[in-house]
């Protein structure tokens, strides 16, 4: 464990091994959570939504499918 040093900013610099162990870039956000009298820095979570976009995406589409399948269903009725 390495003590940091908090700045007249209240700044803190995170060591570079402990940046790149964490992927921590320029401009990654993180989060002080307080644990009851222990600070720790977390990455921040992202856009849930923004994260799972386009995770499903198939070969076909599923509004095209559904409305092919209706046009079987009305062509059974008739």
């Amino acid at each position: 464990m390495e003590a940091l040093t908090v700045s007249s900013k209240g700044w803190v610099v995170i060591p570079a091994a402990l940046r790149r162990k964490y992927e921590l870039r320029p401009g990654s956000r993180v989060q002080i959570v307080d644990y009851g009298g222990v600070l720790a820095i977390v990455p921040a979570a992202g856009d849930p939504v923004a994260e799972v976009a386009g995770m499903l995406k198939g070969e076909t589409s599923l509004t095209g499918a559904l409305l092919e399948e209706h046009g079987r269903e009305l062509g059974r009725e008739r």
